[in-house]
């Protein structure tokens, strides 16, 4: 032993728990207790040196030296192979270390005329690990052994708390351990330091000693997640880099540490996850910076506090630009609506210029509401009612012939829909319902009983029309499709469901479906209380989606991008629309079972970025929180007024805490093109200069083909042509005869309108929404094959 390694300091740390434990392992290698009892009057002391720290890393050693006139000294148990206290231990470092070793006396001194030659006891399991009278040393399961891999360590570590059968005494283990855990220095409990996702407070400190081998330091206000820090620190501390790459988080599924049941078992196992992704993500970092590779080029973020807003990258910069409209403009727009009763409904996804303009609006006329495709119609309506005349729709086609049938069903026929351009607002996913090949899906489905279509709500009116006829369809949104096609299973035996046109989210439904087969039969209750594994088992041979269909948007959420979350933001909270592709919902999917992430509608989205602020704030203590953004960019402009709105309340700026919020933007390379070196907002991607693109209506910093997810059909929604309409408003509207949404004056194949035809399965879904039950008309129609249409 280093005869400079620090002197012992004492711990409030119970030794009698590692004698039984000492205990148990001796009599499963086939020792007595007797002769347990033997050993310990061999000995005259017992201390334990647990951890030091030094400029390599972290190191833990533990033992039993012999002292006073008992046996020989250290030096003879040096030269016998038998008796040696130290060789699987790993050597004290040289630099003065960082961190007090905790020590701990067990015994009083009793004499001994025992000597050196004592017989050797070998621990089954372990057969370099040896006991003597002279020098005993003990690797309980706390410690970690670190001839072992990291797998075998884990493994000890799951048997160690399987085999304890008392929810209380898991707890008390757990605690044991937290006692382990070495000083953090305050100075190193920065807000770099953090772990995201934690219900306490975790700080973690990762280093790489001069042999390649991973270190780490965590600390938490929390003793049970100490314990948890601890216990993973024991099985990862002293391993290979691709050792600590190469756990997941499933292999910590054995660790059922807490014994606890309810909500607190998600939060316990959340800890374990979330502290393990961010030691594997600041691995990579450092190996990246060992083999002298760059970490890679961040995406563009926007960084909100209660002070103001701040931007990394071109993207995120152009973006921001929009958040604080021109006051002259936010006027002479709400001026125009409140003058001209003129009631707007706009879509998440819109151009960020117009939507920052709406945002300021709304504080000087109600009648502006900003949603998901859903809500707009209602809103809609809710404005008739309100007195408003004329209602504008930000959006897709398909958006304002909705809110044209809606009105029309609610009564209000008089009141003027106006879309923002003389063009067509086309939708990729509209456009493929509305393919041969999708009637082609729908006719093969009209023949299978019995049936139902659920259709996606980001389709045409003539779509959800022609598809009512040849097979009984319901609307569902990315928000309820899942309960949907459940309830649907639940309440029709042998159904059959259609699902289109979005080929993503009908591959998540049925990975969503499959996973669900895992999961036991209480879990899936929760979900759905009709539903079992069988049920769901039984239920996937009839599911069906079509396959040719995709949002533009969504799209670009595919390998590259997901490839770059994993590398540098695996730590981050994930947020993901139902749309992406399977690589994008996979890793959202793992990130919400660890309360890190959220797959749904824009909503869901919203409202779960807000929750995760207000837990952040009813924390009180500092802290960063990075979401990163998995579905279209121009989601910010709520996202930022949500999140400016909870900062800057008067109860949060009351405390003293300070929350950072950064929203990330994905960009794939297909956002950026070619451009002159001379470009001032050009970047470097290997040897080429590229240069973030105006998009369509320029100014927000995306691609013509939307490559960083920014709609080009959305940003056809600009505030020149909201403006335009306002002014021609009502005496000039014989020359908005284009912008106006028109009503379906056109007959189905069986001789209805299409208007009719169309609004029903909508009205189906909003039935469903407000019973949690099909209607009974809907049922009817999937029994007798869409006859009674």
């Amino acid at each position: 032993m280093s005869t400079d390694a620090p002197k012992p300091a004492t711990s409030p740390f119970r030794p009698h728990f590692y004698v039984l434990d000492l205990l148990s392992h001796l009599v499963a290698g086939g020792i007595s207790s007797r002769r347990f009892l033997e050993l310990c009057l061999c000995t005259v002391s017992i201390t334990f040196p647990l951890y030091t720290y030094s400029g390599s890393g972290l190191y833990r050693k533990f033992f039993f030296p012999a002292m006073d006139t008992a046996t020989v000294g250290m030096a003879n148990s040096s030269s016998s192979s038998s008796s040696s206290c130290f060789k699987n231990t790993v050597p004290y470092p040289n630099p003065t270390t960082r961190l007090r070793r905790p020590s701990f006396t067990f015994f009083r001194p009793v004499k001994s005329d025992l000597n050196s030659s004592s017989p050797v006891i070998r621990i089954s399991g372990n057969p370099r690990s040896t006991f003597s009278c002279t020098a005993v040393t003990i690797t309980p399961s706390l410690t970690s052994d670190h001839h072992l891999s990291a797998i075998a360590k884990l493994q000890s570590l799951a048997s160690e708390f399987k085999s304890i059968s008392e929810p209380i005494d898991r707890v008390k283990r757990l605690l044991n351990y937290a006692n382990l855990l070495p000083v953090f220095e305050d100075s190193m409990k920065i807000t770099a330091n953090r772990v995201m996702g934690c219900t306490a407070q975790v700080w973690l400190d990762v280093r790489m000693d001069a042999d390649g081998k991973m270190r780490f330091l965590a600390d938490s206000d929390s003793e049970i997640t100490k314990g948890f820090c601890s216990c993973l620190i024991s099985v990862l501390d002293g391993a290979t880099p691709e050792e600590v790459l190469g756990l997941k988080t499933e292999d910590l599924g054995d660790l059922n540490v807490a014994g606890l049941h309810g909500g607190k078992v998600d939060s316990r196992v959340n800890t374990w996850h979330n502290v393990l992704i961010s030691m594997q993500k600041r691995t990579k970092v450092l190996v990246a910076e060992r083999e002298g590779k760059s970490v890679g080029e961040p995406f563009p973020s926007m960084v909100i506090t209660a002070e103001g807003i701040g931007a990394k990258g071109s993207f995120a910069e152009a973006q921001a630009r929009y958040l604080f409209p021109d006051d002259a403009k936010v006027q002479e727009l709400a001026n125009l609506l409140k003058e001209k009763q003129i009631g707007v409904v706009a879509h998440f996804y819109m151009d960020p210029e117009v939507q920052g303009v709406l945002t300021s609006a709304q504080k000087l006329w109600p009648h502006i509401h900003i949603s998901d495709s859903l809500v707009m119609a209602d809103s809609a309506v809710s404005m008739a009612k309100a007195g408003c005349k004329f209602v504008t729709v930000l959006g897709v086609d398909f958006m304002s012939e909705n809110v044209r049938a809606i009105l029309d069903q609610a009564g209000f026929p008089e009141v003027g829909v106006y879309r923002m351009s003389d063009e067509q607002i086309g939708c990729s996913l509209a456009d493929a319902a509305s393919s041969p090949a999708y009637m082609d899906y729908l006719s093969g489905a009209s023949t299978s009983s019995p049936s139902l279509h659920v259709i996606y709500i980001n389709t045409s009116l003539e779509t959800k029309a022609h598809a009512h006829e040849l097979v009984p369809t319901i609307t569902c949104t990315s928000s309820n499709v899942v309960q949907t096609i459940l309830q649907a299973f639940a309440e029709v035996p042998n159904l059959n469901v259609w699902y289109g046109p979005d080929s993503y989210m009908g591959a998540n439904i049925v990975e969503l479906f499959q996973q669900m087969t895992l999961m036991t039969d209480e879990e899936i209750a929760k979900i759905h209380p009709d539903h079992s594994r069988n049920s769901i088992k039984a239920l996937l041979p009839r599911l069906h989606y079509f396959q040719d269909g995709t949002c533009v948007v969504h799209h670009l959420f595919g390998h590259e991008v997901v490839e770059k979350i994993n590398d540098m933001y695996c730590d981050a909270f994930l947020t993901a629309h139902f749309e992406v592709p399977g690589e994008m919902f996979s890793l959202a999917m793992e990130a919400k079972r660890r309360g890190m992430g959220v797959v749904g509608s824009t909503k869901n989205i919203l409202d779960f970025i807000k929750n995760r602020v207000q837990e952040a704030l009813d924390r009180n203590v500092d802290d960063h929180l990075q979401f990163v953004l998995g579905t279209e960019s121009g989601m910010v402009t709520s996202i930022v007024a949500a999140v400016r709105q909870l900062l800057c309340c008067p109860e949060s700026s009351s405390r003293e805490s300070k929350v950072s919020v950064e929203i990330v933007f994905p960009v794939s390379s297909d956002s950026v093109t070619t451009t002159s070196p001379s470009s001032s907002t050009s970047l470097s991607l290997g040897e080429l200069n590229v240069s973030v693109i105006p998009g369509v209506t320029s100014g927000e910093g995306c691609s013509l083909h939307g490559g960083c997810a920014s709609c080009p059909y959305m940003k056809m929604n600009s505030l020149t042509s909201l403006l335009k309409v306002c002014n021609n408003l009502p005496l000039g509207k014989d020359g908005l005869i284009r912008y106006e949404a028109g009503r379906f004056n056109a007959r189905t194949p069986k001789g209805k309108l299409i208007a009719d035809v169309g609004c029903e399965p909508i009205l189906h879904m909003r039935h469903y929404q407000a019973t949690k039950r099909l209607p009974e008309k809907l049922i009817g129609q999937i029994l007798n094959n869409g006859r009674s249409l």
